[in-house]
């Protein structure tokens, strides 16, 4: 059958162009300033520790882009109205302060914090000043997870019984990386995008327990485990979450969520090439997803920000609504460490 016409690509502010600030100049913020020049928005300022990142992303996506030695000189410019703040969650959080003291709206990288009760403090302190404080859970605007959540919203699939996640890939790739010092590489870094997920699609429900666990392949070359897996406990559901981290001859990003009213299933050898199909009473729909999570999923989580400055509201991926996801999260680094379920 026809597939249902869902608004899953990103958001577009209608007149609202911020100038934007980005602090941090490391590995991904490449791919947030390229999604940035594809969506035309206006980065005006770059900082980065080591003053050559920050000029070469400057030569490469916005040549008339002014370079800063330090945050403080970024955000003493009044005509900035939002940050991009990249570093590691432990340095993260003087800069995520000192930009809500400054006025400026924030994008703050994934996993926000690690800890919930700085969240918190965080997000209030936002409040208080009257900014808008969102987390870059860029997954959200990967084709499939837009579609699916558009999908669940508009009450496609009735009321979600189960969700089933698993990714296979090579994440050796990051060895020999700070990524080594992760103590959850898996399970923290990369899979708190699939513990959002699991969010976003049984938000409905107050999560229980979750039982997790680690381990070490025979073959990985990184230090922290790369196998992992997850279960969440809901009232009237279940998710699981399996992540396998040292496949090295082959991929595969898979998905599968069940509901009353329809199933929605998607496979690809990879996070950006899903192949989803939404059956239902009527039949099967295989929508054409025309956008990637590199770089449209960056593209989401900024213009998503920008939209909701302009229209006066919370952003669906703010500080307050990530730190959900984070319990989740957090409840699984506890039970991977204890061997036991932990309460959520």
């Amino acid at each position: 059958i026809r597939a249902p016409q869902l608004p899953y690509k990103p958001p577009r502010p209608k007149k609202y162009r911020p100038n934007i600030g980005m602090i941090g100049c490391g590995g991904i913020a490449a791919t947030h300033l390229e999604a940035y020049r594809k969506a035309r928005y206006r980065v005006v300022a770059l900082v980065d520790l080591e003053r050559s990142k920050a000029e070469a992303l400057r030569d490469k996506f916005y040549p008339r882009a002014e370079v800063y030695d330090s945050a403080e000189q970024l955000l003493a410019r009044d005509d900035i109205d939002v940050v991009d703040i990249t570093p590691h969650p432990e340095e993260r959080i003087s800069l995520i302060t000192a930009a809500i003291q400054a006025g400026k709206h924030i994008l703050s990288q994934k996993p926000f914090v690690t800890d919930l009760a700085v969240g918190r403090k965080l997000v209030a302190a936002a409040k208080r000043k009257g900014v808008r404080l969102a987390v870059n859970q860029n997954g959200r605007w990967a084709a499939h997870v837009s579609y699916a959540r558009q999908a669940i919203a508009a009450g496609l699939l009735g009321e979600i019984n189960n969700v089933d996640l698993s990714v296979h890939w090579d994440h050796n790739v990051f060895a020999g990386t700070p990524f080594d010092q992760v103590h959850h590489l898996m399970l923290f870094d990369f899979g708190i995008h699939w513990f959002d997920m699991v969010h976003c699609y049984l938000g409905g429900q107050k999560p229980k327990s979750v039982f997790a666990s680690t381990c070490h392949t025979v073959s990985q070359r990184s230090i922290p485990p790369l196998s992992a897996h997850a279960v969440v406990e809901f009232p009237r559901a279940q998710a699981s979450l399996l992540f396998r981290g040292d496949s090295v001859y082959a991929s595969q990003d898979r998905t599968v969520i069940v509901g009353t009213k329809g199933t929605l299933i998607s496979v690809g050898p990879n996070i950006n090439e899903p192949q989803l199909s939404l059956y239902t009473r009527q039949g099967v729909a295989r929508p054409k997803l025309t956008t990637r999570w590199f770089p449209d999923g960056f593209d989401g989580a900024m213009s998503e920000l920008i939209t909701a400055i302009e229209e006066d509201r919370d952003p669906c991926h703010s500080a307050a609504d990530n730190l959900k996801s984070l319990s989740l999260c957090f409840a699984a680094l506890k039970s991977a460490d204890t061997g036991k379920p932990v309460k959520v």
